[in-house]
């Protein structure tokens, strides 16, 4: 298991773990993040979830405050969406001021920017856009993502799609009227027109999209793992979501089990509860066996205590890894 594991994670650059809430996507990803910076690597491990836990986890205080050292050759990062947001209706401010040479943001267009900035989904995109800034610059040898719960990862997805759709018409539109543009100015015999700051701003925007959905489904270089547990309806809900990534054509490099009560239980004095538990448990396992097959990558037991500070992150990585 941890073999197989571990050599799926080094031959990839960024390392995605997924799956509903409360599973154990946290944990894996700061104990894989551990892992590969104890051999040397230089390895940034941040949460895309507003209800971030990896601070809890390492036991720092790191929201909010940019790439936080952990160790030799490991960082964690949790993006602060407020702070971007706001970073977020400056630039939009400033743009239209050099734009269109106002003294100041008209009251309705400011009206605006706050209404817009309201919206349910910007929060979403704030991450979304920071964590086209982390992986653009390409400081680390790898990354690893701690995913938000399923729906909001398809929405992540879904919403590079859309954006680039929406972009790609716009910006076919803007450059028509460009090309019009510049054919009036030279019948009148005027100079040519001013740059396009406007066409310039869509180019500039579709690049980080391109850039950012392109890692998400570049199989040479990044795979994503599904955080499955022996539940009968979380196994039913991964299998959709898996059915559903792959239409966006992610990488699924596999699913790993966690949660596995140990088995040595089934031969000791253990309550009835415990019992039927196990037996349950032993069921789910071989479902999921039968439906994923080759595809588990790994079975993790059910940890005796939380997993949080380094030395059982330590521990969870020497489960998973070897």
């Amino acid at each position: 298991m941890a073999n197989q594991l571990g050599e799926l994670v080094k031959k990839h650059a960024y390392v995605m773990f997924g799956g509903k809430g409360g599973l154990g996507k946290t944990t894996f990803s700061a104990a894989t993040a551990y892992w590969l910076a104890s051999q040397g690597k230089k390895v940034l491990v941040f949460s895309v979830d507003p209800q971030a836990s990896l601070t809890d986890i390492f036991q720092k205080d790191i929201f909010g405050k940019g790439a936080v050292p952990i160790m030799p050759n490991l960082w964690a990062q949790e993006i602060d969406a407020d702070s971007h947001i706001k970073a977020y209706q400056n630039e939009i401010r400033k743009k239209i001021l050099d734009m269109y040479g106002f003294d100041k943001v008209p009251d309705e267009i400011e009206d605006y920017i706050q209404a817009a900035s309201a919206e349910p989904a910007m929060e979403e995109s704030a991450i979304f856009d920071a964590v086209v800034d982390i992986v653009v610059k390409g400081d680390y040898d790898y990354y690893i993502y701690d995913l938000v719960p399923l729906g909001h990862a398809l929405y992540y997805l879904s919403m590079a799609k859309v954006y680039d759709e929406w972009i790609n018409k716009i910006t076919k539109l803007r450059e028509e009227m460009r090309e019009y543009e510049t054919m009036v100015s030279r019948i009148k015999r005027e100079k040519e027109t001013d740059e396009d700051k406007i066409l310039t701003e869509l180019l500039y925007i579709k690049g980080r999209i391109n850039a950012s959905s392109s890692i998400l489904t570049d199989k040479e270089k990044t795979a994503f793992f599904f955080v499955v547990v022996p539940e009968e309806m979380i196994i039913l809900d991964t299998q959709k979501a898996a059915e559903l990534f792959a239409k966006f054509d992610v990488p699924i490099a596999g699913y790993v089990v966690n949660r596995v009560l140990p088995d040595e239980l089934r031969h000791q004095e253990v309550p009835a509860y415990l019992k039927n538990r196990l037996a349950m448990q032993g069921g789910y396992l071989e479902k999921i066996k039968t439906t994923l097959g080759d595809q588990v990558r790994g079975f993790v037991p059910e940890m005796e205590r939380d997993v949080t500070g380094l030395a059982m992150i330590e521990k969870l990585a020497k489960i998973m890894y070897g």
